[in-house]
């Protein structure tokens, strides 16, 4: 009896060391499978570091990393240089002799941060005290009120930054545009406008930390923290914001025309910017003493301008003369006609790519789609910057069908026919990879320096892109189902004939006055800064063979499907 009862407690104590064992390997493999996933991304992070690694198109949002930064592939794996041969003429009409790039391409998936998602969330807790605002910045705190995204008062301007959105930014930003109001929402949207708004709210409502200030009080919940700025514009340079439109002849009934006037002997262009300001109209519009305010309409609608002494002045001029002609300018207030925007409804039973290589302008096309259709737009990758810009299809899924149309720069059989339809905007190879190469090393908005083009790194990316640019045409035009083919360079120069024409191919009726509207605020915030190189050329004479042979190819390839041939600034230089 003895004996198996001491076989019994040795069998216990056996399986009780058993059971430990199995229980620590059990968590030493989780923690190392989650130390190898978190290895993983970090090492697809440094991939996009090196200097031999050209990034397609995508802004790089504040602690947000675009995928296709994180994973890029190098210019051996873009295209085998080195066993791509010269090809004959009869070769020139397929891919063939192009490497493909479909398998690095397949890997620029859209990446989620699960840490950036998690903040989205404004930050509220139970029992959460109302926070004093802060006297760090300059405006004076006016209170807390209810908005309305159906019936916004402070409309004129909106500005997005999840990240570093303070009061003072949102104070500043509204000051420079001349408004007097700025309010702030979600602890990370900011709103301007000249009126306040009608209902106010219980101060503790307005409960969200400012993203970019701990501490501060950046509204709430359908909620505005709103402060007046009237000192800061005052001290503002509002001339600089002051755009001159042109000469234009005066539409027959000016009253009628514009919604708000001025008669004042002396007037200047500061006095009626000023005024049409206040009201919040974009132009300002002189015509000797009298000063109208309005949008560019059917009646008005800025299309052709005349000769500058038509008007009795100059740009610099400070007032206009009476007569059949006007001065037009653009104050610092938005059009805001076409700014409302939403997600679909119900699901699209079209699924539409709005397909370009990187560099081609893809995200300013999405600006004025987004504006002309009052839709967004989605994305096949996930960009923090440009969803603080206001692209909210940014974070959508790309295969919710909750927008009028994704972007992509993928390519591939797989790929493309995953699209119903498909928009590709074709842009001039040279100037699409000298706006790559600007991206990669200065940003969307930045240009890059002397010491980047002189080095080593672009022979490698105009021998690595100048193919990708080649392959990804004729990828869409092989395997898409539906195609419009746009220009880039067309819709620059016809933006309204070329837009409505892609409004109607995403099945979209749009006003004319929404597409006038479009037409005032087309740069939108996508136009590069800083020093541009004059009488520049890049290009070495090696690259431009290169590239020649390349819009030969697609040229042909464009008109042996019927579509207009590449426009005559593409031909060979």
């Amino acid at each position: 009896m003895a004996k198996a009862f001491f076989r019994l407690q040795k069998f216990l104590v056996r399986t009780q060391f058993l059971l430990l064992f199995l229980t620590a390997a059990y968590l030493m493999a989780g923690s190392l499978l989650l130390l190898q996933r978190t290895h993983l991304v970090i090492q697809q992070g440094s991939r996009g570091t090196s200097g031999n690694q050209a990034l397609p198109d995508g802004m790089a949002g504040a602690g947000i990393a675009d995928p296709r930064t994180l994973h890029n592939p190098s210019p051996r794996l873009l295209v085998a240089m080195e066993a791509m041969q010269e090809p004959s003429l009869d070769q020139r009409h397929g891919p063939r002799w192009l490497v493909s790039r479909n398998s690095e391409l397949r890997q620029l998936r859209r990446r989620w941060f699960h840490r950036f998602i998690s903040d989205q969330e404004p930050v509220q807790t139970a029992g959460f005290k109302a926070m004093k605002p802060t006297a760090e910045h300059k405006g004076t705190y006016v209170g807390c009120f209810s908005d309305d995204p159906r019936e916004r008062t402070l409309k004129g301007a909106v500005f997005y930054d999840l990240r570093k959105m303070t009061v003072s930014h949102c104070q500043e930003a509204c000051a420079e545009r001349a408004y007097s109001y700025a309010g702030l929402a979600y602890g990370a949207e900011c709103f301007c406008g000249n009126t306040l708004p009608a209902r106010a709210a219980r101060p503790e409502e307005c409960n969200s930390e400012c993203r970019g200030q701990r501490g501060s009080v950046c509204g709430g919940v359908s909620r505005l923290s709103v402060y007046s700025v009237e000192e800061l514009r005052a001290a503002a340079q509002r001339r600089r914001n002051v755009i001159y439109r042109g000469c234009f002849r005066a539409p027959e009934n000016l009253t009628d025309t514009f919604p708000a006037s001025l008669i004042q002997p002396n007037l200047t262009v500061e006095m009626c910017s000023e005024f049409c300001s206040k009201k919040e109209f974009p132009l300002a519009v002189l015509r000797g003493w009298e000063c109208y305010c309005g949008f560019p309409t059917r009646r008005f609608p800025l299309r052709q301008g005349a000769e500058g002494l038509l008007c009795g002045g100059t740009p610099n001029a400070s007032t206009a003369a009476p007569g059949e002609y006007c001065l037009v300018y653009q104050t610092p207030v938005q059009d805001t006609r076409c700014t409302d925007r939403k997600f679909l409804t119900t699901k699209s039973k079209v699924f539409v790519a709005l397909s370009s290589f990187p560099g081609a302008g893809n995200t300013w096309a999405r600006h004025l789609i987004e504006h002309a259709t009052g839709y967004y737009t989605g994305s096949y990758y996930f960009d923090g910057a440009l969803y603080n810009k206001g692209f909210k299809g940014e974070k959508d899924h790309w295969r919710s069908r909750r927008t009028i149309c994704v972007k992509t720069h993928e390519s591939g059989k797989t790929e493309i026919e995953m699209f119903d339809s498909a928009i590709l905007l074709i842009r001039n190879p040279y100037k699409s990879l000298m706006a790559e190469f600007n991206r990669k090393y200065a940003g969307h908005l930045g240009y890059a320096t002397d010491r980047n083009w002189k080095s080593k790194e672009w022979p490698d990316f105009v021998t690595s892109y100048a193919s990708w640019w080649a392959s990804h045409v004729l990828d869409w035009l092989k395997y898409g189902k539906r195609l419009l083919v746009v220009h880039y360079e067309d819709l620059k120069q016809n933006l309204i004939p070329k837009l409505r024409e892609m409004v109607e191919f995403l099945n979209v009726t749009v006003t004319e006055d929404r597409l006038l509207c479009v037409e005032n605020n087309r740069d939108g915030n996508f136009k590069r800064s800083g020093a541009k190189q004059k009488d520049f050329e890049p290009f070495t004479q090696e690259m431009k063979d290169l590239i020649n042979r390349y819009i030969l190819t697609v040229d042909e390839a464009l008109r042996g499907r019927n579509f207009t041939g590449l426009p005559r600034e593409y031909v060979p230089r």
